[in-house]
């Protein structure tokens, strides 16, 4: 499993740990605006402008490989969906009806818990995989290196779209908030 991570160098993403700050988070978000290829945010009277190399010095991700979203799901010609989710099955001679994570053989069934909970989070339905889920899986499993700096940016505004949206990244966003020196009391 971790040189199928590895191979995406998540490893100090996924480790990301400390105090997270809620109200400073929501003021993050609610002031975000996304200016080309950088964040733009402003909190307690600083400005944050998250370009590729705050998003390095942080996160340790690149601005490198795929972008993967609901516009370019065919952006990997050989992704067969069910072909591939049938691969994923411990037993895959059943019949294909919905994707189902329960189904899935462990590893895959890893993969598919943080790409679900952490790297493309929701707030409901985690036992049904999407064909973006699937397409981010199948990318991660075989090695195909997506650039997950706009794949984030673009899941955090298709967020911002929703009334009613918990605000996905509040550990990266704090993580933000430390590296630009904002006031956090």
């Amino acid at each position: 499993m971790r040189s199928i991570l590895k191979d995406q160098r998540l490893k100090r993403f996924l480790e990301l740990t400390g105090n997270i700050y809620p109200d400073l988070v929501k003021v993050f978000y609610t002031n975000l605006q996304f200016n080309g290829d950088s964040l733009v945010s402003h909190v307690k009277g600083v400005d944050m402008i998250i370009t590729s190399d705050v998003w390095a010095a942080v996160t340790g991700l690149k601005s490198s490989g795929l972008r993967i979203n609901r516009g370019n799901l065919g952006v990997v010609e050989e992704f067969n969906k069910i072909q591939f989710y049938k691969g994923c099955l411990k037993n895959p001679h059943s019949r294909v009806r919905n994707f189902f994570v329960g189904e899935l053989k462990p590893d895959e069934r890893l993969v598919t818990f943080i790409v679900s909970w952490i790297l493309t989070p929701r707030g409901s339905n985690h036992s049904t995989l999407s064909k973006e889920d699937l397409l981010l899986i199948y990318c991660i499993m075989n090695k195909v290196k997506i650039n997950w700096i706009q794949t984030i940016k673009e899941h955090m505004q298709k967020f911002m779209r929703l009334c009613d949206f918990h605000y996905p990244y509040a550990i990266l966003f704090s993580k933000f908030l430390h590296y630009f020196e904002v006031n956090k009391e």
